[in-house]
């Protein structure tokens, strides 16, 4: 609010009446309103009593001056002689009204001992008798009274007169009227309700000053909240059940209810001593002092467990804050928790198990991974004996005492020094009542809580289990590993001195509950063990165990089967007619029989496609379009002739899986030219080494993958120099889970740069850089070192399109051979060329060339520019001709026809000691040119 002159009204403090009015529902305003009136009616008493006290005193007063006066009147020398003079009021009326005016009375009466004045301060009394009981003085005794009657009221003082004789004579009567007593009162009347009114206000503000210190300590709290405040406090000192501690900022213990005293053992006068010397633990001393915020931190107060919490206390009036501290007994409760915990670690460690045992499918890496899961959080100690066929990968036979033997398997514990027999022994359990030989009867888990008393383990090997008593085996589960019914071996869980704890009933069921787990794992790499073995050995079966010795290559290989199970990875050596050589490469997709089956059949089709001596790209097309073919029929598609149909009796058995995927690298080498023909079904590329060490991954034209279809494959071709090395691989060997195919090429091409290795000695190489501890795929690789055929080892020969050039060249190839050594086989060699070179010129078309090659054989070809397909035939005997390709099946160990792109080329192989077939005797080689086809 402002007003007229725009400044704002100042707002003045009420008065503290006001304030403490205003606040008459707390404490300060009753305290206050209580002591204003207790002051107020004990200045109002006062103040009374004061003026009854006055009054009083007053009163007294009066009598005390009038006896005096009365006195001392009566007892006055002459007076006797005056009363019994003849006028004694002329002589004693004088004498009255002196002596009252010296001593200040009101009157002064002589009087007759009947009562009769002779003398009065009024005039007109004088000769009245006096009102009122006069018997006493007359009688002889003084005395004072308050008179109330005629003439007025009065304090008056009768004392008698006596003579010589001691003979009342008369009376003397002195006197203050209660009037004028009054009005000494009332004169003193300013003084005291002045004094009264200064005791009430001083009364007051001391009750104010009081009432607003007490509010300022109480805050301005009412009555209830006050009771209830103090209900609190009694309930927190005396009732709570949790500890409380205010600590103030000197360190020094403010309070301590009940409960904080009985959990911490404090002395009777802990309160105001120094935290430090309350003799508490020194790591709770050490929270007190530190002043830190503590939320629910465990210490150690004798044989309890505390749960403490500290929180500051906030500043209040200037004072530096301090710490307020509960204390919670949890000893029972960490008893429970304890418990809970243990129930919490056993379901930890069977997750554990469900996730650590089983991760290789080995069975001893699965016993293994069972013995270190228990160790050391259940036993100290555990074996694990499987039997013998289990370690095989066959199915153990429940045969009559089967499971009295069987072979350690894998064996971990907290120390090394141990008793046990170590892995690889064999464990027998004959004693019946032994707590092995217990469980595989019975099929469960035995507990033998005291291997003291466990007799028939003692008796099973007296030596063996006193060393292990005295060295400290005091309790033991042994449990029982069955899958599907089938024990396949036994889990020893053993404690020792570490562990002071028995095995009790809840250890047995989660040693059982552990075992049936490890049992089921045990169980799965057994049988893929089994299918694993399957699997390899038939992959082995169908690979090439040796490669042939060629004059073309140098090779050696490596195969490895993936540790998750075998794939269908494949490499073959090829001899390919003409010195030539195929070398191949392939990958299945997939592990298992399937895959080394499928790999097999891929491999047989390559084999047969190569004797038809096709380019590459063409043997892969043909390749793909089996795949293709064996995909249909063994998807249940329809053959040819067949109307329709699965396939499958009754239609209810499931279809053999096909050929899901494949890839293919087909290269193709010959060693005279030193061209090397390849093409890929998506396959990765060869390695390339020169021989100065230079490693490149030659880029091929990559075709799809086996069975997918639809697009032809292309070849790439190049020379390689003499001393080149061709590796080829499949990509199990660069890439996995860990590592990208760019990373392996480079680790790859390092490793191959090596320089001085043979083949043989580059394979270990690579594998040793390359190899993956676990692979996930399979691996193929196939190194080949290139060589040339040296130039005297070929002869070639130009036949004009003339039937007399068979001679020439028939004799040219004769010396040729004469010159080579081979003088064994150059009769045959005559006759074979004289049929290939005659035909040639009589049905094929130019240019027809000849060619001689000296390589573990003799190799004889023709080539012409015909791609006519000769015919092997049978001639009658009335025949002319038809007998010459007859002759050359004969003769050489092995002939057939190769398709260039502008032609063919006959071959036949021969041996150099001139072939097995005999030759006919006085043969005219003149008249073979006359024989035809």
């Amino acid at each position: 609010m402002t007003g007229r002159s725009g400044r704002h009204r100042e707002t003045r403090p009420a008065s503290l009446p006001a304030r403490l009015w205003l606040a008459r529902n707390s404490i300060a305003g009753q305290v206050f309103s209580v002591t204003a009136v207790i002051v107020l009616v004990l200045i109002t008493a006062a103040a009374l009593a004061l003026v009854f006290q006055a009054r009083y005193d007053s009163q007294r007063g009066a009598r005390d001056r009038s006896l005096a006066a009365a006195e001392a009147f009566a007892h006055a020398p002459g007076l006797p002689a005056a009363l019994k003079s003849p006028d004694p009021t002329a002589e004693l009326q004088p004498l009255a009204d002196g002596a009252r005016r010296a001593s200040g009375v009101d009157f002064v009466a002589v009087m007759t001992t009947d009562g009769v004045r002779y003398t009065d301060s009024r005039p007109e009394l004088i000769g009245q008798r006096a009102t009122g009981d006069l018997a006493r003085a007359a009688a002889g005794e003084s005395f004072t009274e308050v008179f109330k009657g005629d003439p007025s009221d009065a304090v008056r003082a009768v004392v008698p007169v006596r003579d010589a004789r001691g003979t009342v004579v008369g009376l003397v009567a002195t006197g203050i009227e209660v009037e004028n007593v009054g009005e000494t009162v009332e004169g003193q009347l300013p003084l005291l309700v002045g004094a009264a009114a200064g005791a009430l206000l001083l009364g007051t503000g001391g009750a104010a000053l009081v009432s607003r210190r007490l509010r300022r300590q109480t805050r301005g709290l009412g009555a209830v909240e006050m009771a209830r405040m103090n209900e609190h406090h009694e309930a927190v000192l005396h009732a709570v059940r949790e500890g409380v501690l205010i600590v103030g900022a000197d360190h020094r213990l403010l309070l301590a209810n009940d409960e904080a005293r009985r959990l911490l053992n404090l002395p009777p006068d802990a309160e105001q001593r120094h935290v430090g010397d309350l003799g508490l633990d020194p790591r709770t001393t050490e929270l007190l002092l530190s002043g830190r915020v503590a939320t629910d931190e465990v210490h150690l107060a004798g044989d309890r467990l505390l749960a403490v919490n500290v929180r500051p206390t906030e500043p209040f009036a200037g004072r530096p804050s301090g710490s307020v501290t509960t204390l919670r007994d949890t000893t029972e409760l960490a008893a429970l928790s304890g418990r809970a915990e243990v129930a919490r670690e056993r379901l930890q460690m069977l997750y554990e198990a469900g996730v650590r045992i089983g991760t290789t499918l080995d069975v001893v890496r699965t016993a293994e991974e069972l013995s270190e899961v228990a160790v050391p959080r259940f036993a100290d100690f555990v074996t694990v004996e499987l039997l013998e066929p289990v370690l095989r990968g066959d199915e153990p036979s429940p045969a009559a005492g089967e499971h009295t033997e069987m072979r350690r398997a894998a064996m971990s514990g907290t120390r090394t020094d141990q008793p046990l027999q170590p892995v690889g022994d064999i464990i027998r359990f004959e004693v019946p009542t032994a707590p092995m030989a217990a469980a595989l009867a019975d099929g469960h888990a035995v507990l033998a809580a005291d291997l003291n008393a466990a007799m028939g383990w003692r008796a099973q090997d007296e030596a063996g289990t006193r060393q292990a008593l005295d060295y400290g085996l005091h309790s033991l589960i042994s449990v029982p590993l069955q899958a599907r019914g089938v024990v396949l071996g036994m889990a020893n869980f053993w404690r020792a001195a570490d562990t002071p704890e028995a095995f009790d009933e809840e250890d047995l069921s989660f040693a059982e509950e552990l075992g049936a787990r490890a049992a089921v794992s045990v169980d799965n790499a057994r049988r893929f063990t089994r299918e694993h073995a399957t699997a390899v050995a038939l992959q082995r079966s169908l690979l090439p165990r040796v490669l042939p010795e060629l004059s073309a290559v140098d090779t050696a290989f490596r195969y490895l089967p993936a540790k998750a199970g075998v794939g269908g990875d494949w490499f073959d050596v090829i001899p390919l007619p003409g010195a030539r050589v195929a070398l191949v490469v392939g990958d299945v997709v997939g592990h298992g029989v399937h895959a080394a089956a499928t790999m097999g059949r891929l491999r047989t089709a390559v084999h047969n496609f190569s004797t038809l001596d096709m380019p590459p790209d063409e043997l892969l097309g043909h390749l793909d379009e089996l795949t293709d073919r064996i995909d249909q029929l063994e998807d249940g598609g329809p053959a040819e002739g067949d109307a329709g149909g699965s396939g499958l009796a009754g239609g209810t058995e499931e279809p053999p899986a096909g050929i899901t995927g494949a890839t293919c690298l087909y290269a193709v080498y010959d060693p005279v030219s030193g061209q090397c023909t390849m093409a890929s079904a998506g396959h990765p590329g060869p390695a390339l080494v020169y021989p100065d060490g230079r490693v490149e991954f030659p880029e091929l034209p990559t075709g799809l993958p086996l069975g997918v279809g639809g697009m032809p494959f292309e070849t790439a071709g190049l020379v390689l120099p003499e001393g080149s090395r061709l590796v080829l691989f499949t990509d199990g060997l660069v890439e996995d889970r860990g590592r990208d195919f760019d990373s392996g090429l480079t680790l790859l091409r390092e490793t191959l740069s090596r320089r001085g290795r043979s083949p043989e000695e580059a394979c270990a190489d690579v594998l040793a850089a390359m190899l993956f501890p676990a692979p996930s795929d399979d691996i193929a690789l196939l190194v080949a070192d290139a060589r040339r055929l040296e130039a005297d080892r070929i002869a070639e020969w130009d036949v004009p399109d003339d039937p007399a050039a068979v001679s020439r060249v028939r004799r040219e190839a004769a010396a040729q051979l004469r010159d080579w050594g081979l003088d064994e086989a150059s009769f045959t060699a005559e006759l074979i060329l004289s049929e290939l070179i005659t035909n040639a010129i009589r049905y094929a078309n130019e240019p027809i060339r000849v060619r001689l090659l000296r390589d573990r054989n003799l190799i004889c070809e023709v080539a012409d520019g015909s791609s006519t397909s000769p015919h092997l035939r049978y001639a009658a005997t009335t025949d002319e001709g038809g007998r010459g390709l007859f002759l050359v099946a004969q003769y050489a160990e092995r002939w057939g026809t190769r398709y260039t792109e502008r032609g063919k080329v006959i071959w036949a192989e021969l041996s150099p000691s001139g072939g097995e077939a005999p030759l006919p005797l006085g043969l005219d080689m003149d008249a073979l040119e006359d024989l035809g086809w």
